[in-house]
């Protein structure tokens, strides 16, 4: 049996449009808006980021986030902050690297991360 593969993340939104477009902001690609009230982003190198509409709004933490890695976190928060997202804390160092928690427009939890000694 050959193992699977990942063909999308599928994001719950309120704003299915409006969460397409911070996250090709972010990661690259372009939003796309399906009739069905469904957006996805189609990331370069990446499984599709899907986002399938709910009336539902977020109420509790998830158990799964994505690590962004990028190269200035200040630089990158200040960005996504003037798209809508919301910062958790200031910028954190270990001996990983660094990482600062964000959260999208709608609060789902992300992390902007620089790590240490990784390719």
């Amino acid at each position: 049996m050959r193992p699977g593969t990942i063909d999308q993340w599928v994001i719950d939104a309120v704003a299915p449009s409006a969460l397409a477009r911070f996250w090709a902001e972010l990661l690259g690609g372009v939003p796309v808006d399906r009739p069905d009230g469904w957006s996805y982003v189609d990331l370069p190198g990446a499984p599709r980021l899907s986002f399938q509409p709910t009336d539902e709004p977020k109420r509790t933490p998830h158990r799964v986030h994505a690590d962004v890695r990028v190269t200035d976190i200040a630089e990158s928060a200040e960005r996504l902050l003037a798209l809508g997202a919301t910062a958790v804390g200031e910028t954190v160092t270990d001996a990983q690297g660094a990482f600062r928690v964000m959260r999208a427009p709608e609060g789902n939890e992300f992390c902007l991360v620089r790590p240490t000694g990784r390719p």
